[in-house]
Parts: C-alpha cells; structure tokens; sequence
C-alpha cells in the first residue's frame, strides 16, 4: 500500500485558532488554549493517521512584532515551522478581519511558500454568513494561494475538507512517528504547559505575559506521577497576585491543572507548585530553553 506523510504548519497572527484547529484536527488536547492571543509559546507536533496518510501537524506561536528575547524566539520558532514543513496552512481570524499585521504575514509566507500554502478563514461561526464570501474573494488576494477555505474549528465546520486537501499535498512516504504516538510533546513539558494554561485562565492580563512554569521534577511512581513545577515571575506583584489571599489562588490554579493532567496522563497526579520572583526571566537564555525554544541568538 502506498502511504503518505508529511509536516503541515500552522501560522497566523495570535489567537487565530491555530490551538484549537489542532486540537480538533487530532481529536485530542495537544496544545494548550486560552481566549487570550500568545497562548502558545513553542512548536507543538500533533500526529494524525488518517487511512494511508500520516499528517504531522505543526501548531506554531502567533506572529506578531516582537520586543523581549522571547518574543523573538516565537516568532523565530512559527517561521522556522514554516520553512521546514512540506505545506502550510495561514489561518485568519474571520471574525477581526484582514488587518494590515495579518497583511503582512501573508504576502511574506507566500513568497516563502511559493504556493504550497493555503488560506483558512477560521472562526466562520463567528460572524454573518453573507459577509463571509466578500471577505474571502478579498483574502485570496493577499498571496498566492492554493485554496482558500472556511472553517470553524472550535465546532469542526469545514474540517473534514480541508483535511481531504491537506492529505493530496503531502509527498509519498512512509510513517514518521509510531501510528500511536499524538504528539511529540515530552510529559515534563506538557505538565508545565498545562499549568501555564491555568494562570492564563484565572489571572489578570499582565501576569501570564510575565510568567513562565518550568518542570523541576517528573517521578513516576506505582499508581502515579509527581510533579513537581515552578513558575517564574517578572514582578513582585504577579507573585502576590499568582498565590491570591492565604495562597488560594495558586491552589486553584494547581488543582485544575491536576485535574487536566490526570485525564490527559491517565493516571493520578500529585502537582506541586512555587511561585519565584525573577525579573528578566525573558531575557534568559536558559528560561527560553526550557519552554521548548530555541534561542535566536545562540
């Protein structure tokens, strides 16, 4: 039988569903999501089998101007996912529109790309259906496309097609990964993501830009795992802000992480957690490392 695989990217600005379109492409929970833009911080793989073919999805940190260290490690990490992989997919965000930044990123990708790219409209159930069409007749003529499609991925409208797409595009080859394996996504680093993904969802803007969570220690043990994570923070006042009154909040924060990572582990999890003040955190090559990055001025 001949089989097919290849690398797929996904690229676009920040919170165009680059996350969710993986996650729901896989059909598990590989990348972590928020409704706030640069959730993602590192190159996440999500491995599919679908009949003959094996897509190795690539979901890469939004492209947006950067300023820290790490910020320019993401944007690094999304273009290089790019260049290295057999097609791409530039997702747009319907809903805001084609806005100059998203613009930009296209006309650079589809030079980039030479017309192995294709756009996605995501968030179609977002936003009137007869607005739709106009937006995608102007979106198609931001570079050269090899299709244009609409999506939603937070409900899996149009999905199903453009998987069919995607799977024409990828090269004659043999499997890369094990048919079981989803992700290539260490437990360490996915124990931190996943805590991370917390301090997205209870805390006030400013601090999960300010924060990073590192696995100090991964233990299996008969019948469960202990982790044991830090979180680094720029600022005196995230750290009060990440343990709340009498330490509730980062109990809060451990305990749905704990939960998440026992229904993705399979297994009971013992997390425990400490917040460390370190200003500059994202001017560290180390700190960068560890989230998965690779340092753009090593």
């Amino acid at each position: 039988m001949t089989t097919r695989c290849g690398f797929i990217a996904l690229i676009g600005a920040p919170n165009a569903g680059k996350s969710t379109l993986l996650n729901r492409l896989t059909g598990a929970k590989l990348s972590i999501v928020t409704p706030k833009a640069q959730t993602t911080r590192a190159r996440v793989l999500g491995i599919l089998v679908r009949d003959d073919t094996q897509f190795v999805f690539v979901d890469t940190p939004g492209i947006f101007n950067p300023k820290r260290r790490l910020d320019r490690a993401m944007v690094h990490a999304a273009w290089e996912g790019a260049g290295e992989a057999d097609f791409s997919l530039l997702l747009v965000d319907a809903k805001a529109g084609l806005t100059e930044h998203v613009k930009e990123v296209a006309a650079r990708l589809g030079e980039a790309k030479g017309g192995k790219v294709a756009l996605v409209l995501n968030k179609i159930d977002l936003i009137d259906r007869q607005k739709l069409l106009p937006l995608a007749e102007e979106a198609a003529k931001m570079a050269e496309f090899a299709r244009v499609f609409m999506i939603s991925a937070e409900t899996g409208d149009g999905v199903e097609a453009l998987l069919d797409f995607c799977a024409a595009q990828l090269p004659e080859s043999p499997f890369l990964y094990p048919e079981d394996e989803m992700t290539d996504l260490p437990d360490r680093l996915l124990a931190a993501e996943i805590v991370r993904e917390q301090i997205f969802l209870q805390t006030r803007d400013e601090v999960p830009y300010g924060a990073t969570v590192e696995t100090e220690s991964f233990k299996e043990m008969p019948g469960k795992i202990r982790i044991d994570a830090v979180i680094y923070v720029a600022r005196a006042g995230h750290k009060g802000i990440l343990i709340g009154s009498k330490g509730a909040r980062i109990k809060q924060i451990g305990a749905r992480a704990r939960v998440e990572l026992e229904r993705l582990l399979e297994t009971r999890v013992d997390l425990f957690l400490r917040v460390v003040e370190r200003e500059g955190w994202d001017e560290e090559a180390a700190r960068i490392r560890a989230t998965g990055l690779t340092d753009p001025k090593a």
